[in-house]
């Protein structure tokens, strides 16, 4: 297979990715530093966000507003919150973009004295569009692959 772009296209492309790398990192770890709001603004106004658990959708939030209450809302439910990247490929073309993310979350909550630890298994399928000068999330669709909950001998 031939390739034949240019040194300048190779570069733009890999900074091109790398800057979508940093779009989901800083979003997950803004998700445990609780700081919802900041959060919101790695979004465009109008973004949409799906959660789907065993392949049921149970949440559908649209507009940062809205996604941003329901974030705030749901991570004031624990004391810790901590998302582990895995994977993520990207395609891109011209100013939008498509990704998959692989994420493993960790909630941990206090329940009767006990610590309790949520533990998921998360796939994302997100829509990027650069818009100016930042790359943003159009799109998210959130799988909820497993979970796993058990108390936490401290």
């Amino acid at each position: 297979m031939q390739n034949n772009k240019s040194l300048e296209e190779k570069l733009n492309e890999l900074e091109n990715v790398r800057a979508l790398r940093d779009l989901v990192d800083n979003f997950s770890i803004l998700a445990d530093e609780k700081e919802v709001w900041k959060q919101t603004e790695l979004f465009t106004n109008d973004a949409s966000v799906e959660s789907y658990v065993n392949g049921e959708l149970t949440s559908s939030l649209k507009g940062t507003k809205e996604i941003g209450e329901a974030f705030d809302g749901y991570l004031a439910n624990f004391e810790t919150v901590y998302h582990s990247n895995g994977q993520h490929v990207v395609t891109i073309n011209g100013n939008k973009a498509e990704g998959t993310l692989y994420c493993r979350v960790d909630l941990i909550s206090s329940e009767n004295g006990k610590k309790i630890n949520n533990t998921s298994a998360v796939s994302y399928k997100d829509e990027y569009v650069y818009e100016n000068g930042s790359w943003l999330i159009a799109k998210r669709t959130s799988n909820f692959v497993w979970n796993e909950r058990k108390e936490l001998n401290q």
